[in-house]
């Protein structure tokens, strides 16, 4: 058991390391791609976590289901939002009326 857990929190931390590793290599104009595609993978996050909060499993996987939907949705509109942003600073400015 506690060998399960030690090796669990070794897999976290390597993968937060390599992520934020990864993530400060990715050039500039790459990032809108690839929010679109993490925004793809938090959708299927947010069908998994509704199936599992309507299987009816107890009342302990309601509620964490329940929490994973709504986190799972933020990180969605979030990543939506922060897409659009980025999407707006390609758009060309209107000139001004002479």
């Amino acid at each position: 058991m506690v060998e399960t857990l030690i090796a669990g929190i070794v897999i976290f931390v390597l993968a937060t390391l390599l992520g934020v590793e990864l993530i400060n290599r990715v050039p500039t104009t790459l990032h809108t791609p690839l929010m679109s595609g993490a925004n793809a993978i938090s959708g299927i996050t947010v069908v998994g976590a509704m199936l599992v909060t309507g299987a009816g499993y107890g009342w302990l996987t309601t509620v964490l289901g329940f929490a994973a939907v709504v986190l799972a949705m933020m990180n969605v509109v979030g990543g939506y939002a922060v897409t659009d942003r980025m999407l707006q600073m390609f758009r060309r400015k209107p000139e001004p009326r002479q």
